[in-house]
């Protein structure tokens, strides 16, 4: 089976994105990144996450979990406060979606700019 840092190398090579790139991206440096791949370190949560979101993956590949590197079309999650995401309408996941995609572009366009200022 392979590791977590397997699984990173491979689907950032299939993507074909270089260490650089992909660093830059996730807000890690190349040797952060290099360590997580070769396996001498593990991501933080939050590191896992960025990686997932850049990678367009599911955290269950990336653990070993699954073999299946496809992102999860719906994720679950404990949502019982609005009444699940069971209960939802398309319309209500169509504007959650939208909602998360634009927090990820606003993040996106900070860690450029923060990378810009950087150099």
């Amino acid at each position: 089976m392979k590791t977590l840092g397997d699984r990173i190398k491979y689907l950032r090579e299939k993507k074909n994105i270089k260490q650089k790139e992909l660093a830059t991206k996730c807000g890690l440096t190349i040797v952060q990144l290099s360590r997580y791949e070769t396996n001498d370190r593990k991501p933080d949560p939050e590191t896992l996450r960025r990686l997932i979101d850049v990678l367009e993956t599911n955290g269950d590949y990336l653990l070993g979990l699954t073999n299946d590197p496809s992102p999860l079309e719906k994720r679950e999650s404990n949502l019982s406060f609005y009444g699940g995401p069971n209960d939802w309408t398309e319309e209500e996941f169509k504007a959650a979606d939208d909602f998360i995609k634009e927090i990820r572009e606003a993040r996106q366009r900070a860690l450029d700019k923060a990378n810009k200022e950087q150099k």
